[in-house]
């Protein structure tokens, strides 16, 4: 049976917002959650809207790692692509999750070429010291070990393509 995860994710400078996700798969090395209805603003990339209210999204977490990846879908539950979020690895503590976000995030579209996405709201956070210079340095360091995967064809990680929003809702029953 699922449980019910409360995950904390802070925005620095904005608030925290608390996601209510189904734990559907709990490994050592992966957790996958599925959030059943997005309730948040459209995620627009290029002008085109990759996340919208009340879609569902299929999170992978892997622990003590510095990112997370979610696997979008529209509203009609068709996989529009992959998002890579760099994060602090998440503290678990029972179904209470926290984890901050850390500004930078891929885009990789089922069609198209993948994009990092907010690297202005990075260097903001640098200049304003919300980011100090080591946590800015792991940024760097992850994208670059990101970006290796993605030139050799093995990002995002194979669990993410080998469990898709159907077999994520199979699991939470």
């Amino acid at each position: 049976m699922a449980e019910l995860i409360h995950l904390h994710y802070d925005r620095p400078g904005k608030n925290v917002t608390r996601f209510d996700e189904w734990l559907v798969l709990d490994r050592g090395d992966t957790k996958v959650l599925l959030l059943e209805r997005f309730d948040g603003d459209d995620v627009v990339v290029d002008g085109k809207s990759i996340l919208v209210s009340g879609a569902s999204v299929v999170w992978y977490v892997f622990p003590e790692t510095w990112h997370d990846v979610g696997r979008f879908h529209d509203s009609d539950g068709n996989l529009t692509g992959w998002y890579t979020n760099l994060c602090t690895p998440i503290e678990m503590n029972g179904s209470n999750w926290r984890t901050r976000d850390l500004f930078l995030d891929l885009w990789q579209p089922v069609k198209g070429e993948p994009v990092w996405l907010d690297e202005d709201e990075l260097k903001a956070a640098v200049r304003s010291k919300i980011i100090d210079n080591h946590t800015h340095k792991r940024i760097k360091n992850e994208r670059a070990l990101i970006d290796m995967q993605v030139q050799v064809g093995s990002w995002p990680p194979p669990i993410t393509r080998d469990i898709d929003l159907e077999q994520a809702r199979s699991l939470q029953s």
